[in-house]
């Protein structure tokens, strides 16, 4: 489980996150939606403890990101907004080097690591260098880094982001897997068919806070609309941002 209450942070006298505050619960994935520039971003990058929040808290399975950041890591699987692959190694070097990082060796790490070339459809680019990859060979990569530990949460920031349509389907069949192991799924969007395909919680950001928080239905409902991407506009107030 993930929890984020009243998250604040300040780029100089830029206002980044207001206000933020939901909880992401297991065996669920709840998407983090909102127009580019909301802040998405940055509450990702406190939650996973790159940024130093100025304000508010938030735990990971309990844990304070602040007091005991070592420890979130170790049960966060995290793909950033910038991939930050090595063009040198191949995709299973990536895998088994952050396998390393977090403990595993021998015979555990190398079954793992199997398993995540057959599960994201790895076979043909597992030993090639990364370098030359495709946008959808290296979200897979990333993936495979950033599950090879089997954590129990999982932050996703635009994980189908300039996929084509057979690796966008590939990256959702793995999110709803992740979700029925019981995983806590948290993934960040502007795309409202990603949003509504895959999340049974939405928390919609605009301008640093969050302006609705809940199920798909009752997001509807609150906005008196039946369609998810107008309840959307209607309710961040702008189209600005939107991609349809």
């Amino acid at each position: 489980m993930i929890r984020a209450t009243n998250l604040h942070k300040r780029f100089g006298k830029v206002t980044a996150v207001e206000d933020v505050s939901f909880t992401a619960e297991d065996g669920m994935i709840t998407g983090l939606l909102g127009p580019n520039g909301a802040g998405k971003t940055t509450t990702l990058r406190m939650l996973y403890t790159l940024v130093r929040p100025d304000g508010g808290s938030a735990t990971v399975d309990g844990v304070d990101v602040v007091s005991r950041p070592e420890d979130v890591r170790r049960a966060l699987g995290v793909l950033p907004d910038a991939r930050g692959l090595y063009p040198r190694l191949t995709a299973r070097e990536h895998a088994r080097y952050y396998g390393e990082l977090h403990g595993l060796s021998g015979a555990a790490l190398d079954k793992r690591v199997d398993e995540l070339v057959d599960l994201l459809d790895m076979k043909d680019i597992a030993d090639r260098r990364v370098e030359g990859f495709s946008q959808g060979e290296r979200v897979k990569v990333a993936l495979a880094r950033a599950l090879v530990h089997g954590p129990r949460n999982v932050l996703l920031d635009e994980p189908t982001n300039g996929l084509d349509v057979m690796s966008t389907r590939a990256v959702r069949t793995l999110l709803r897997r992740l979700r029925d192991e019981g995983r806590c799924v948290v993934f960040s969007s502007h795309v409202m068919q990603e949003v509504a395909a895959l999340c049974e919680r939405i928390v919609v950001v605009a301008r640093g806070r969050v302006v609705a928080d809940g199920t798909p239905d009752a997001l509807r409902a609150s906005t008196g609309k039946d369609n998810l991407e107008e309840a959307f506009v209607a309710t961040i107030g702008s189209e600005q941002g939107l991609t349809s």
